[in-house]
Parts: C-alpha cells; structure tokens; sequence
C-alpha cells in the first residue's frame, strides 16, 4: 500500500457521501487502512450501487443523513467525533442540475455550510479534525480556454452545477478566513480538492458518459454520444482519491505536531485549494474515450449531438504542479490504462466476477505501480 504513515490507523475518518462512486471507493480505501469509518448520507440512489456491491452498509458505520438538516447534522458531528473529514455529499449531475437547480444550490452550498457550522461548533484544540471538502473542477469560471485553470483562478459556472461548486469554493474560503485561519487555534485544518472527470468501475449514474457506455454495451446498443468534442481530463478514481488521502494525512500529522509525508512546507500552507488532475494527455474528447472504451469492449457508437441541448462545457483542464510541489503527488495511470482499467471492472461484474474483490484488486495494482510509492 502507498505509505500514509498509519495516520488513518484507528482514526476516527468521516466520509459525507459515503453512498456514493467516489464516497465508496474512498472508504473501501480507508478500511484497508486500518481507520475507523463513519458515512453519512441518502440512500444510495442508484441500482445497482457499488455502496451496496462493497457491503459497505455492514462494515462501516453508516447514517442516512441529509446535509441540508443543520441540526440532524450537528448531531451526527457531535457523536462521532471525527478525527479526520471527507466532504462528498453533493448533488453531482450537470444535466440534473438544470431539472432541479434548488436541489443542487441547497445540497452543495448550504450542505457544505452546515457541515462547517457544525465542525465550528463541535471542534475545539484539545479535539482537531482535519477537514477536506471535495468540489469540482467544475467550479471555475469556464472561458473554454486551451490551456489548464490553476486554483488562483476565478470561481465561476454556467449551469446550476457548477455554479453552485464555485458558491461551494466561496464558502469554504470564507469559513477558513473567518474561522479556521490559525488551525491549531482553531482545531480545524481546511482544505478543498478540485479533481477532473472521475471514472472507474462502480459508477452508475444516469447521464455519464462511461455508466451511459455500459449500459449500451451490455444491451448490444449503439453508445449514445451526446457532446463528441468536448475535452475532459479523465482520470482513474484512485488517481484524485490518493491525493485527497494524502492531502487530509499531511493536515492531521500537522494537526499533531507530527512530521509530514510527502510535504516540505508548512502545513498552514496546505489548508488552502488543490487541483488534482490527470497529466495532460489525458485530456481527450468524449469521442476518443469512446473509441478508446471499445477496443477493450467491442462496440458501436451513435452521435445524438443536439443543438438545442443544455450547455455543458466544451474544454476543460487543471493545472496539477501545485499538487506535485506541495504533496509530492503525480498521476499513475496513463489514458488507456484508466479506461482499460475501468471498463474491465464492468465487464468482469457483467460476467459474474465479485464486484469487491475487484475494487480491492484495482486499489492493489494502483498502490504497487503508483510512482508515489515510497
């Protein structure tokens, strides 16, 4: 495994969004990490749902909880006592965004603010908690530039999603300014992590574009293909995962006065924003992923571009050499791998393979060829 210098180990870990892709992955990892493993979040809303595929339900201590309650969350902070938090819970869907923008402006920015309200209520010095909020890379102000946004860029959003993880960005800035400026006064050490286009096997969201393939593939369709030429930065899941792992083990271990992994500058200096994407020829246009998807599972796909379609994006990449500098971080797995990678993951569950066993199989490779391995 990659070295986190046991700061996991029996740690009190809080993941919002446990129910979810990433939140699963995450403390799929965590588990193996020795930490003690807190959820809160709805239901999982999708079937199947790799939360439900892990048994995660049965090996973590999990609570369906709304974000949006301020005071059902207060609650949960207070008797869990986290040493550690992963924020996920978030509406995720762009297009969904546009059905239901209340729902998403609701959860992603007053679920993040209650969460902190909560955190400053409940945390003191003699009781810190490092505390990471996962956004998007979608919080920028999209100028459909060529060249990758850096986190001193302006927060911004066209649609309802990304709007509302600027808004998110905004108010995690805020709470830090005001609140948890000095951490070891504070108790708190915040930071956010903005990650590219996630994929990997477990997701099954409607309208994403890998879950949208295999849905096709297993029923022998045409791939429908919505937005052929827009460019992503698509990277593996453990990719960002690790970075956020990584990043959260460097503000606990400053938290205790300990010395940091990977990181020759102050911890202070880490509570701030971080991008973490993959290198830049993995910025590809949904077309190629497609063509790169099929070659590992042969198919067919059909254009469905459409003119009158909500806007979404056409180019967007992050810059990743802050990640690199402070955290000594880097990606693993290069374009074809992370979709070979994924796709596999599908086929073997489609094929009747047990979807945790290849889940820890994946984290087992990517820790081993990970060139962050100590």
């Amino acid at each position: 495994m990659l070295d986190f210098g046991n700061t996991f180990r029996h740690r009190r870990v809080l993941v919002t969004g446990d129910t979810g892709f990433k939140g699963s992955w995450l403390c799929e990892w965590l588990l193996a990490e020795g930490a003690d493993v807190f959820g809160l979040g709805l239901p999982p809303t999708t079937q199947p749902s790799l939360f439900e595929q892990l048994a995660l339900g049965e090996r973590i201590q999990h609570q369906d909880l709304d974000i949006r309650d301020a005071d059902a969350l207060c609650d949960a902070i207070q008797r869990i006592q986290p040493d550690v938090v992963f924020h996920l819970a978030a509406q995720a869907i762009v297009r969904h965004s546009y059905e239901q923008p209340l729902e998403s402006f609701s959860t992603n920015v007053m679920g993040t603010a209650n969460l902190l309200e909560a955190l400053r209520s409940q945390v003191s010095p003699e009781r810190a908690c490092a505390v990471l909020c996962i956004t998007t890379d979608k919080c920028y102000e999209n100028r459909e530039w060529v060249h990758a946004y850096r986190e001193e860029d302006p927060m911004g959003g066209h649609d309802p999603y990304s709007a509302s993880k600027g808004a998110c960005e905004l108010v995690i800035q805020s709470f830090r300014s005001s609140y948890f400026s000095d951490p070891l006064a504070s108790g708190v050490a915040l930071a956010s992590a903005r990650s590219g286009n996630v994929i990997g096997g477990g997701d099954w969201a409607a309208d994403r574009i890998l879950p949208d393939c295999v849905r096709a593939l297993e029923q022998g369709l045409a791939i429908p293909v919505r937005n052929k030429h827009a460019t992503r930065p698509w990277q593996h899941v453990l990719e960002p995962l690790y970075g956020y792992m990584l990043l959260a083990a460097e503000l606990r271990r400053g938290l205790d006065n300990q010395p940091q992994l990977r990181s020759p500058f102050p911890f202070q200096e880490l509570c701030s924003a971080f991008n973490f994407g993959p290198q830049i020829t993995s910025n590809r246009s949904v077309a190629e992923l497609v063509e790169e998807l099929i070659k590992t599972w042969p198919g067919t796909w059909k254009d469905y571009s459409d003119a009158n379609a909500v806007h979404e994006a056409s180019r967007l990449n992050l810059a990743i050499d802050k990640a690199y500098h402070l955290l000594n971080w880097q990606p693993s797995w290069d374009f074809p791998e992370t979709i070979r990678r994924s796709i596999d993951w599908y086929r073997n569950v489609s094929a009747g393979e047990n979807p945790c066993r290849l889940v820890q199989d994946d984290l087992r490779a990517f820790c081993s060829e990970s060139p962050n391995s100590p």
